[in-house]
């Protein structure tokens, strides 16, 4: 059989390093679908329950592997459930591509069935977005869209007509005026600051009595360059959500997460540093660093679109966090002084005995917080660990302590529902032997991990070789959200919108051939993790957990205590969130209370 334009796009996509394509089929992407099954596998085509998945999917792999992640959907409705998915991945600056089916070249413009207009749709989540209308388009369309993907960190989509799909493959277009010819191939450039601005950088870290480094996944391939740093500034590192896997939580001075859910040593060190180091990251939230004119500020980024956008910089460098920081070292002091570390170092000392005491705690039903705590402690070597968005990912970012090797991601700036699933799904083919462990709330595991157990069954002899567990707080609450009503809006939970029913989620699992495990007994919480750890095949490990039991952020902003207040006298669960609540800030005080020990 002649080669058709799907073939050959299969085999751009292989010679571009993709061996895999997360997509669910459709008639608009028939001639591509045969070019799979011709492929042989190479690249393989995963099939998840939704596409919106299958983006995910791909989203994670960008992030989990540092390669171009692929998905594919079919014309109208198939292409729209991409699009969550694509927006993850571009907030988050991950490089995916997308290849997604149209009708046929004549139809268009006859408001055909499954006709919408592709390019308007995928203009404003893509770097680069074109319609393959003629077969010789191909190579250069898919190489672009490579090119523009790792370049920009971003999504790129190429649109294939049904027809063209299958039309004869043109490997190399005709010599004539119009022809272009495009190659594979990509290298990461080395971007450095100039050295006017790094020596203006190295001044005012250099003249900080009390720096504070604040790192994102941008700083992800420079942890010893950012050690080294902070051992010659003297300063701690708190880490953004996306950053959680740049440096180990078990030094010193790693603070841990900043911001709502993070801890108190970050919130400590940066409200009260004199200069704010910021490396690839772009955390948002002005409230959660210094009051401006509060403390000097230097910065990595290596998009100058980014630079100085959070907070007001004295130096602004625009580069490679590896490459810039082994620039800058050389010109940093050591500082003599080193009161600012120790304080640091003893704040995170203290920290992790407050987690440990509030993980501890006995509620009416299970402490959430014990969960994570209890799992932190038999991580396995090399784990994955994802999370979804939910007041279980307070306990992710807070209670576990990542050590060296481990990777960690959630969807950070979309912060959307429904990942935390598919993103361990994707760790697990990409990393088949490594273990993997996802943390989702009932309300995600609800939206879209259930169906999602199901591709886990498909590939169950691809999933199985080594831990893939997906850890499920089960609260029948919307929790996140009820929190967020009583703190932000100043309104009681409401039932109508929060309120879940109660779903058997671990014999669902069985239902499906995986591993079932219930738990609601704070003393049987280390005997199911290990249980789930030891299991032979996936495992669906469901706690049934208090929902009353708050993510207190590290401190009350007045105005939130004051809804809070407000939100509190007519809450339905009014007695339990003040009484358990009080319990958690005590456990913060312990040490100053007499008869401690009591």
């Amino acid at each position: 059989m002649k080669q058709q334009v799907s073939d050959y796009i299969l085999g751009r996509l292989r010679e571009w390093g993709v061996h895999r394509v997360y997509g669910y089929p459709g008639d608009g992407i028939n001639g591509l679908l045969g070019a799979f099954d011709r492929a042989a596998g190479d690249p393989e085509f995963i099939q998840p329950r939704h596409e919106e998945m299958g983006a995910f999917m791909a989203c994670a792999h960008a992030k989990f592997t540092g390669e171009v992640g692929c998905c594919t959907a079919t014309s109208g409705p198939g292409a729209i459930h991409l699009l969550n998915g694509l927006y993850d991945a571009k907030l988050d600056h991950q490089p995916v591509v997308a290849i997604v089916g149209q009708q046929k070249r004549m139809s268009l413009g006859a408001h055909y069935q499954q006709e919408v207009d592709l390019l308007s749709l995928f203009k404003d989540v893509s770097e680069f977005v074109a319609v393959c209308m003629e077969p010789a388009q191909a190579r250069h369309l898919i190489d672009r869209a490579f090119k523009t993907a790792l370049t920009t960190r971003g999504i790129a989509t190429v649109i294939v007509p049904e027809d063209v799909q299958e039309s004869p493959a043109v490997p190399s277009p005709p010599k004539e005026h119009g022809a272009v010819y495009s190659s594979v191939g990509w290298s990461r450039p080395r971007i450095l600051p100039n050295e006017q601005e790094l020596r203006k950088a190295a001044d005012v870290l250099n003249a900080g009595k009390k720096v504070a480094i604040l790192v994102g996944q941008g700083a992800a391939e420079a942890e010893a360059e950012v050690v080294e740093a902070a051992e010659l500034l003297g300063a701690g590192v708190a880490k953004a959500l996306l950053g959680r896997q740049v440096l180990p939580d078990d030094l010193p001075f790693v603070t841990g997460p900043i911001g709502l859910l993070g801890s108190r040593p970050s919130d400590e060190m940066v409200m009260n540093c004199d200069t704010l180091f910021m490396i690839g990251t772009s955390f948002p939230y002005a409230e959660w660093l210094p009051d401006e004119g509060g403390a000097r500020g230097v910065e990595i980024d290596i998009d100058g679109r980014m630079i100085g956008i959070r907070y007001p910089m004295d130096a602004h460098l625009v580069g490679d966090a590896k490459e810039t920081l082994r620039a800058l070292i050389p010109l940093l002091e050591r500082k003599t002084d080193r009161s600012w570390r120790e304080k640091i170092e003893a704040d995170v000392r203290e920290w992790w005995d407050i987690l440990d005491r509030q993980s501890h705690q006995r509620f009416d039903a299970l402490n959430p917080q014990l969960v994570a705590w209890e799992l932190s402690g038999r991580l396995p070597e090399g784990a994955i660990l994802t999370a979804d968005s939910g007041s279980s990912t307070t306990w992710w970012a807070r209670q576990l302590r990542l050590r060296d090797g481990m990777q960690a991601s959630l969807s950070g700036t979309l912060a959307t529902m429904g990942p935390g699933t598919p993103y361990a799904i994707a760790a697990k083919f990409a990393y088949p032997d490594r273990p993997v462990i996802a943390f989702v709330g009932d309300g995600a595991f609800q939206m879209n991990g259930l169906n999602e157990m199901i591709t886990v069954k498909r590939y169950l002899d691809r999933l199985g070789r080594s831990p893939l567990i997906f850890c499920v707080f089960n609260n029948q609450d919307l929790n996140q959200v009820t929190w967020e009503q009583r703190a932000m809006g100043g309104e009681p939970k409401f039932m109508g919108s929060q309120y879940l029913p109660d779903v058997p989620y671990h014999k669902w699992a069985e239902l499906l051939g995986l591993t079932g495990i219930y738990c609601d007994d704070p003393a049987q919480v280390g005997a199911a993790w290990d249980r789930a750890l030891a299991a032979d095949r996936p495992v669906v490990l469901e706690f049934k957990v208090d929902q009353e039991v708050a993510p207190l952020p590290p401190h009350i902003m007045p105005e939130q205590a004051k809804k809070s207040v407000k939100a509190a006298l007519r809450d339905p669960e009014r007695a339990g969130i003040v009484a358990k609540g009080f319990r958690q800030k005590l456990a913060e005080v312990y040490e100053s209370l007499p008869g401690r020990g009591h």
